[in-house]
């Protein structure tokens, strides 16, 4: 039973926020929102939703690791998974302004998460800090839209326009938000129910469970949003929505969440600040330079990423299993992630004296 109620759930968090998407997106174009707009913030924090309703569900049942952890795998998740299948199917490009613009956003955020958390604690003030920024950003992303070319619009009108008309009419329209909104609320409620029997059964943490579990699980949505794009050859889709889930993972998951909370605000475990936050901001840090060696993700690049989400996970299964935990994060602090740092510096070098040698001989 406890599996039928995860798998329901977790089925009933990804129709959920298909449907509200489909409505949401129908109501803004109606109004005459382009559909760049509608991709750059509803379709971005659509994808988001089940992380949203996960995260506040379990603050709501007092499980703020499960909350903490569903966020901090996600955006581990969405970058090294998704964007490593994603590009081992086909080369993935990155568009210059998600370089210039929304992986240094996306950086940032990742800071500013680690630095507010140090104190053990996010408070209701840091929830509001959060929120507030991401309204911001939003606000700041419809302004710019405005700005950008007719291929953007015409691409983003392709990849998230409905060519089917039965859901035109506005009452069909709410009632997709409405019932997406109830599937979201009743998926995650289901899905951080059974993860919590699944931890006392296994004897694993809600942390655990958050950070692996319930992470893929929630980021079913970007999964499938980012394969498909990637399929469909519309792959810088595939990248920004991945950068801009992570995006509003934190300021707007951990946001609410921190919010709802009240006073008590949310406790963050010590594992979560020496460890699992790092290693989502040198997650976050690593997209920089892989994204600008030639604007693009290669097939190499995603067997990496790839690889590295493999020993993430494996590594948080032998801490689950009570392996010394100090030799385990001798070999993550001090020979992936510094082995990881060679590889780049030196993708980087190879990709200017590529451009310099190209240059020469023309």
């Amino acid at each position: 039973m406890t599996i039928l109620m995860f798998i329901a759930g977790l089925a009933l968090l990804v129709v959920g926020a298909d449907i509200l998407v489909r409505g949401a997106s129908k109501v803004a174009m109606s109004f005459g929102i382009t559909p760049l707009v509608v991709g750059l913030t509803i379709v971005a924090f659509g994808t988001s939703a089940p992380e949203v309703a996960v995260s506040v569900g379990a603050v709501l049942q007092n499980q703020t690791d499960i909350a903490i952890g569903n966020v901090v795998g996600s955006n581990i998740f969405n970058v090294l998974f998704i964007l490593g299948v994603s590009a081992l199917i086909t080369p993935l490009i990155v568009n210059i302004q998600v370089i210039r613009q929304e992986v240094p956003v996306m950086v940032g955020t990742s800071f500013l998460l680690l630095a507010i958390c140090m104190d053990g604690r996010l408070g209701f003030i840091d929830g509001v800090i959060l929120f507030s920024l991401l309204i911001f950003y939003t606000t700041f992303l419809i302004l710019q839209s405005r700005k950008e070319s007719s291929a953007a619009n015409a691409e983003y009108a392709e990849e998230f326009s409905s060519h089917s008309s039965w859901d035109d009419r506005k009452p069909v329209q709410l009632a997709l938000i409405v019932g997406g909104l109830a599937l979201l609320v009743i998926g995650s409620d289901w899905l951080v129910s059974s993860s919590i029997i699944f931890a006392r059964q296994l004897g694993v943490s809600d942390l655990v469970i958050g950070l692996t579990i319930v992470a893929a699980g929630t980021s079913m949505p970007e999964v499938a949003t980012s394969v498909i794009a990637a399929i469909k050859g519309e792959r810088d889709i595939a990248v920004g929505n991945v950068v801009g889930s992570c995006i509003f993972n934190i300021l707007g998951c951990l946001g609410l969440s921190a919010m709802v909370s009240g006073s008590t605000g949310l406790g963050i475990s010590d594992t979560v600040i020496h460890f699992d936050l790092w290693i989502m901001v040198a997650v976050a840090i690593a997209c920089l330079p892989v994204f600008a060696a030639g604007q693009q993700i290669s097939r190499f690049n995603g067997g990496v990423f790839l690889f590295y989400y493999v020993v993430y996970t494996g590594y948080l299964i032998l801490m689950a299993q009570n392996q010394p935990v100090d030799s385990l994060n001798f070999v993550m602090l001090g020979f992936v992630l510094p082995l990881t740092i060679v590889t780049v510096i030196v993708m980087l070098l190879r990709h200017n004296h590529g451009i310099q040698a190209a240059g020469r001989n023309f």
